[in-house]
């Protein structure tokens, strides 16, 4: 069984596996993601229709990680296009985790700011919001912020602050 890419950042992985078995996964371009708290208690959030499962949702600013760029450039790089505002300061590298191992091979690499400085417009189908721990919390519990490494980004920054 073959190989096949499904587009530049997808590509679909059927792997010989135990007797006569083949187990299939996609290997996926990884990501990078900031969670942003920029006074006490307010983290940008930005909110976008995502087409795969048919609603608008709430999530931290990420993208994918260009071909020779490194994660930390890549989520600063995100953070700016979707927000308009530049990240200041180095952030700090709250963990590395995979999306989903069973089916996906991406790395998802989390840093947290709370230092940005406002310079131009958001991405034209983005909505930002500055959201409260509890609000977020509710979200979440809606189902509406619903991105799991999203989510444990967030867990892992209430839990223990980073600054």
């Amino acid at each position: 069984m073959k190989n096949i890419n499904l587009t530049k950042n997808i590509k679909l992985i059927n792997k010989p596996y135990k007797k006569k078995g083949y187990y299939h996964f996609l290997k996926t371009a990884n990501l990078s993601l900031i969670v942003c708290e920029i006074k006490k208690d307010k983290f940008v959030v930005v909110s976008q229709k995502r087409v795969p499962v048919s609603k608008v949702t709430y999530e931290f600013p990420s993208g994918i990680i260009d071909k020779g760029e490194n994660p930390l450039s890549a989520a600063c790089r995100e953070f700016y296009e979707e927000t308009g505002y530049k990240i200041s300061g180095t952030p700090k590298k709250i963990f590395t985790i995979n999306c989903e191992p069973g089916r996906l091979t991406t790395k998802i690499y989390c840093y947290y700011s709370n230092n940005i400085i406002k310079k131009k417009k958001s991405e034209k189908g983005i909505k930002i919001h500055l959201l409260s721990k509890d609000k977020i919390n509710k979200l979440i519990l809606k189902n509406k912020f619903c991105n799991a490494s999203h989510i444990a980004s967030f867990l892992k920054v209430i839990e223990a602050p980073t600054k």
